[in-house]
């Protein structure tokens, strides 16, 4: 079986659009600022694994944070636009829209902790005609690994941004293999603990950026 495709599900790091909930503690341009971080790292680590690329993307670039950067590194990629009402239609649609029949494993772009071992090991089950999911602490998901894009529609059923929809989504799926527990990026506390777990990476650099803090 070949590589199973990797899906990125981002909107653009347009200031008041997005991380809104890392804004009501550092302001609309800094969460723009991390969003933009992370979503270029995640893109780093997805072209390390080797696989196809898909980013589904939604929101007007020319007004993003860093938008020539971010064009840069979605120029080695397939970018497809976001469809659908709800946030759960638009992962049915992206999953649908990108799969070239050897399955799909999808995170969202705010995922810098997310690890290449992480996609092998999530691929290896797709390879095996069975079904991912990556839990968050908070009760949602990081990861969704799917062999065909047709087991991505139970998602519709699916209560998004609760503490059990990582539950609930294995319930609507079936059975699942379970993948290690990630900590999600929702809050500028979130952000500032995952920038110390990842030392080197833009997100690290632009919470130091945020915070003042100096690099001799």
């Amino acid at each position: 079986m070949a590589d199973p495709t990797l899906l990125i599900v981002a909107k653009a790091p347009v200031p008041g659009l997005c991380k809104t909930r890392i804004a009501e503690t550092v302001g609309d341009v800094a969460a723009a600022e991390v969003a933009a971080a992370s979503l270029l790292d995640t893109l780093e680590t997805a072209d390390a694994v080797g696989w196809p690329v898909v980013v589904a993307m939604t929101g007007d670039l020319d007004m993003a944070v860093d938008s020539d950067r971010v064009r840069r590194a979605l120029a080695g990629v397939h970018v497809v636009e976001q469809r659908g009402e709800s946030f759960a239609e638009r992962l049915v649609h992206a999953h649908a829209d990108s799969d070239a029949g050897d399955g799909v494993v999808q995170v969202g772009m705010d995922t810098p902790q997310i690890l290449a071992e992480d996609y092998v090991r999530a691929g290896a089950v797709v390879r095996s005609g069975e079904i991912a999911l990556g839990p968050a602490d908070d009760g949602g998901w990081w990861l969704l690994a799917v062999p065909e894009a047709s087991h991505a529609r139970g998602l519709v059923d699916v209560p998004m941004s609760t503490p059990k929809t990582a539950e609930h989504t294995a319930q609507a799926l079936g059975e699942v293999t379970w993948l290690r527990v990630l900590r999600d990026m929702d809050t500028w506390a979130d952000t500032v603990a995952l920038s110390r777990q990842l030392p080197t990476s833009r997100l690290a650099r632009a919470v130091d950026r945020i915070s003042g803090v100096g690099h001799d």
